[in-house]
C-alpha cells in the first residue's frame, strides 16, 4: 500500500488549482518554484505522517505544510490567500487515491517575515487522516 504522501499531495494540488477565486489571487500552485517566478505564489511543501491504525486495517495521520509566498508590504496579501486555502481545505473531503480520507483539518498558520525584508511567508499546516482502501 506504501504511504499516501504522495497521493494526498496530488489531491490538494488538483483542489487548489481547480479554484478559479484563488487562481486569481496567485500566480500558480506549486511543487518546486522556478528561479523568477513572480510572488504572490503557493508552495505545497514538507510532509511527515504516522501511523493510525485500527484493528482491520492500516491508517495514517499525514501533516502536510502549505507555503504562501509574496512580496506585498504587510501580511495582509498572504492572509488573504491563506485564508482562501483554509475555506478549501478545512474541513474538506480528498480523493486520494487508493486510500479513504476520514478528515481534513487545519492544524497550524503562522506569518513570517523573511531574512529578505521584502518576502512575507505563511506556513499554513494541515493534518489529514487517511485509512486504507479494502
Amino acid at each position: 500500500m506504501g504511504s499516501p504522501m504522495g497521493p494526498i499531495q496530488t489531491a490538494i494540488y488538483a483542489l487548489l488549482n481547480a479554484d478559479g477565486t484563488l487562481g486569481a489571487m496567485i500566480e500558480g500552485v506549486f511543487d518546486e518554484v522556478l528561479e523568477g517566478t513572480n510572488k504572490p505564489y503557493v508552495v505545497i511543501g514538507e510532509a511527515y505522517e504516522t501511523a493510525e491504525n485500527s484493528h482491520d486495517r492500516k491508517g495514517r495521520r499525514t501533516v502536510i505544510t502549505i507555503h504562501v509566498w509574496s512580496d506585498h508590504q504587510g501580511f495582509s496579501e498572504v492572509n488573504t490567500i491563506g485564508n482562501r486555502i483554509i475555506d478549501l481545505l478545512d474541513h474538506t473531503s480528498l480523493t486520494v487515491s487508493g486510500w479513504t480520507q476520514i478528515a481534513t483539518r487545519l492544524d497550524f498558520s503562522q506569518t513570517i517575515r523573511d531574512p529578505d525584508p521584502d518576502i512575507r511567508h505563511l506556513p499554513i499546516r494541515f493534518e489529514v487522516t487517511t485509512e486504507e482502501t479494502i
